[in-house]
């Protein structure tokens, strides 16, 4: 416990201090100001709430087919339910603020005994699910005390992590706190029990529902499919500075073979800039392509939100991260049967791995090796509809884990 209360305060301390030098830190300071005053004006007192909180944006994106499945059954049996939506996170609460299916949407604040307890007082959940990896010892212990229940979903255990180590006991015994875990995989629940914590339920992993929604989702982009029309398009995404060396190297040397998309992770005018500068072939910003007349040579993305639909039109994704702390969501593309590469650094990610041995993804270490990779399949008709045909599969027998999760639950 005293472990825990100083690092929650070492950290409020480092991020008000960061806050003079980073935009992040100071959104994360100036986003918590009047929380509780605007909670008490925003929450209804005659309503009962489902709260749901994620960390950032990626943990959203993991949670939102049940935010969005609860609130249509809500609407379905008029029910007088609504849905609060806690961020830890700016990424995640500047982005999703204006949240449609949420009721409200706001900061989470930072985790001390008072906090949880005023923050409870004013919505008094009748359940609160967290995504992932979000555990919070106060609001878990102040909602454990008044009997509400709450849930871990989509989460994922792996030996390394600090539960399990000689001085993560404090962690573990916390888990204790929710009434279920849902984990992704046999693994994680094994483990789990290993260390005495048996709330568990393994039901898979929500983001393949949210991927498969998302790409029977209309969306038609008269510049995209004009532009990748006639040529196998690859399309680049959430890259960082070290896929980009790669990225770049790639397109110089292949002028013209291939239609190129990229977007990068972080959407500003500096890497779109860098990306354009070393670039030798010409290039577009999307936002900026009013017809589908003349198009440039590259298009990058330079808006937020889009990635998981565009990559229908890849014949070959590659999902940055892989050259620093790690992928990211691998699914997206995968989803449309299109082969997925990435970098070195996915052994945290479950759904990586199953692609990799499925023979659906491909990791490399090297310039050398992604080219491989790309020439080596780009072209074989009999492969890629293997590849096609494998990740129907995949996503067909790991689909309905939201459905799963909310029967086990019995909310309302």
């Amino acid at each position: 416990m005293l472990f825990y209360k100083i690092i929650t305060r070492t950290y409020f301390l480092a991020i008000n201090l960061a806050a003079v030098f980073s935009e992040k830190a100071a959104k994360m300071i100036k986003g918590r100001r009047n929380l509780f005053t605007l909670l008490r004006q925003n929450i209804d007192e005659n309503s009962r709430y489902i709260w749901f909180h994620c960390a950032s944006l990626g943990e959203f994106e993991q949670g939102r087919s049940l935010i969005e499945e609860i609130k249509k059954q809500i609407e379905a049996k008029s029910l007088n339910y609504k849905v609060l939506v806690t961020f830890f996170s700016p990424s995640g609460y500047e982005i999703r603020k204006n949240y449609k299916h949420a009721d409200y949407v706001t900061y989470i604040p930072f985790d001390t005994p008072s906090n949880a307890k005023m923050f409870i007082d004013i919505v008094n959940p009748v359940a609160v699910i967290f995504v992932k990896y979000e555990i919070w010892h106060y609001f878990l212990h102040e909602l454990k005390k008044r009997d509400i229940p709450s849930y871990l979903v989509s989460a994922i255990f792996r030996e390394n992590q600090i539960f399990f180590k000689f001085y993560g006991k404090f962690y573990l015994q916390t888990l204790k706190s929710f009434k279920t875990i849902f984990v992704q995989n046999e693994f994680s629940e094994k483990l789990l029990k290993k260390h005495g914590i048996n709330n568990t339920l393994v039901a898979g992993d929500t983001r393949i529902d949210r991927v498969i929604d998302v790409s029977r989702e209309t969306y038609n982009n008269q510049i995209l499919e004009k532009y990748c029309t006639g040529k196998k398009c690859l399309v680049f995404g959430s890259t960082w500075r070290a896929d980009e060396k790669f990225i770049i190297e790639f397109i110089n040397k292949h002028k013209n073979v291939f239609s190129y998309i990229i977007a990068p992770h972080e959407v500003n005018e500096e890497n779109i800039l860098f990306l354009e500068k070393n670039i030798k072939l010409t290039t577009g910003r999307l936002s900026k392509l009013n017809t589908a007349e003349n198009l440039p040579e590259v298009i990058i993305i330079d808006s937020i939100g889009i990635l998981s639909k565009v990559y229908r039109y890849a014949s070959l994704a590659y999902v940055g991260g892989g050259f620093g702390k790690g992928i990211h969501n691998v699914l997206e593309p995968a989803v449309y049967g299109i082969p997925v590469a990435f970098g070195p650094n996915h052994k945290k990610f479950f759904e990586a791995i199953q692609l990799l041995e499925l023979g659906v993804a491909f990791s490399f270490n090297s310039y050398l090796e992604l080219e491989n990779i790309i020439n080596s399949i780009i072209y074989d008709s009999k492969k890629l509809i293997n590849i096609s045909n494998l990740s129907k599969t995949y996503f067909s027998q790991n689909a309905q884990s939201t459905l799963k999760i909310l029967n086990k639950m019995s909310l309302m």
